[in-house]
């Protein structure tokens, strides 16, 4: 019979019977608020202690974590044995049992709202608030992200990953200084602090402040030690997305080719990390050599997934580009089936924007320009709806834009580019798109002034 003993290092109460099992909820903890290897140091304390319901159900959050068809199956038989431990736990951990469960059966409202109520009774519970921000986030629900967070924050002032959490979560609902101050207090009171680095890039970002960001994730890369490996990556891509503003090309390259895509070739974010940048690069007219085709060789894995329409629709485009036209078009094809049997919930994201997206992205693969416009111009306004950041996000936009210029409509480019470097200003590619534009509109010498502008920056920036 399990007993009733010590606390977690958040000082939340423990249910085991075994010495081993609190050590590897701590490891978890701390590895996952920090996005730290240790977290799955969990696996062998759950793997003997049967009778811990929470470190079951860390144990099964952690396996649903690889975002593969096969993560409900691996997680099952933790969520099992939590749910026959549950009447010996403590309330707060029977919650968990619950949402853990709910998120393996698919129900992340319900998920949602249990990690919130769970929250809201123990604050200081910050995996609870983590892995509803995490439902959250990919349902594009920010305000909720922010809402769950705010639970907790005058319970565990001292933590530097909840200010992370919160930074994030702020920056989310457009409240960018508050984000930052926030996410400067994490790093006030732990330097290395990740997701606080990634908050702040984020408003950086915002803000249009490229320098900025670049000398700040400059810094702070040396302290991504020990990390796992989609904030590893994700961070070496946000300092990627600065340079590219800066045209440093090569520096680009080589943090691509040993820092983005190689960590952990078959993980969903670690693809989509080198998706996204290799697309990005393309876009700003940059040749990537033969970097498509190892990236597909991995993305052909992936046409059954349907984990998350965010992820879907860039194994697409990586496919297409990466020259598996039937992949991609099977995967297209695949996502208008899911998108008829998903639960009601998930059927606006689906349906209504991953669908089109999908058209419209392939379509843009395959250099159908009109049919890119139909389909992101149908889906761009609801993008929140299918998760990912506003930094990720963008990259739809630039597709959608840069279809706009290949079909000669230029009147919208301009508009569109004109916008972008209003945000983010001294971008030599921006300033080059919106040369070629005003060219092709007659506006000759004004067109002739960006081009030079362009120059002269790409020369100071790589000087």
């Amino acid at each position: 019979m399990p007993i009733s003993r010590q606390t977690d290092r958040l000082d939340n109460a423990v249910t085991t019977g075994r010495s081993g099992t609190i050590d590897g909820i701590d490891a978890f903890i701390g590895g996952f608020l920090g996005y730290r290897t240790e977290a799955v140091d969990l696996l062998p304390a759950a793997d003997a202690d049967h009778d811990s319901a929470l470190a079951q159900a860390y144990a099964a959050a952690l396996h649903m974590f690889a975002e593969t068809p096969d993560a409900v199956a691996n997680a099952t038989p933790y969520l099992a044995r939590a749910e026959a431990a549950a009447g010996d736990a403590t309330p707060r951990e029977r919650l968990t049992v619950e949402a853990v469960g709910a998120w393996v059966r698919g129900d992340m409202p319900r998920a949602i709202r249990l990690h919130e109520e769970t929250v809201s009774r123990f604050p200081r519970d910050l995996v609870a608030a983590k892995l509803g921000q995490y439902h959250a986030f990919n349902l594009g629900d920010s305000p909720t992200m922010l809402r769950i967070v705010d639970h907790a924050v005058p319970h565990a002032p001292e933590v530097a990953e909840l200010h992370g959490m919160r930074a994030f979560a702020l920056e989310q609902c457009h409240l960018i200084d508050e984000a930052e101050a926030e996410a400067r207090e994490a790093i006030r009171l732990r330097r290395d602090e990740p997701w606080a680095h990634h908050a702040i890039a984020h408003v950086c970002l915002s803000r249009g402040r490229t320098d900025d960001g670049l000398a700040f994730m400059q810094e702070m890369s040396e302290t991504w030690v020990g990390l796992n490996s989609f904030m590893s990556t994700h961070n070496w891509w946000h300092l990627c997305l600065f340079l590219l503003d800066r045209d440093r090309v090569d520096e680009i390259f080589a943090i691509y080719d040993g820092r983005v895509w190689g960590v952990w070739k078959e993980y969903s974010q670690d693809q989509i990390n080198a998706v996204s940048l290799l697309m990005r690069l393309e876009l700003a007219g940059i040749d990537v050599g033969d970097r498509w085709a190892d990236l597909g060789s991995y993305l052909a894995l992936r046409t059954g997934d349907h984990v998350q329409p965010f992820l879907d629709l860039q194994y697409l485009y990586g496919l297409a580009r990466a020259g598996l036209t039937e992949k991609a078009d099977a995967l297209r094809l695949a996502i208008h089936a899911h998108a008829r049997a998903v639960p009601p919930f998930l059927v606006p994201a689906w349906a209504e924007v991953a669908v089109p997206a999908a058209d419209g992205l392939l379509a843009h693969a395959k250099g159908e320009w009109q049919a890119a416009i139909r389909g992101l111009g149908q889906a761009l306004p609801r993008m929140t709806e299918i998760g990912g950041s506003h930094a990720q996000r963008d990259l739809f936009e630039q597709v959608y834009l840069d279809a706009l210029i290949r079909a000669d409509r230029l009147v919208p480019a301009q508009q569109m580019l004109e916008l972008r470097r209003a945000a983010t200003p001294e971008v030599p590619a921006t300033l080059r798109a919106l040369s070629n534009v005003y060219g092709r509109l007659g506006l000759d010498a004004r067109a002739q002034a960006l081009l030079t502008h362009a120059d002269a920056l790409t020369r100071r920036y790589r000087g």
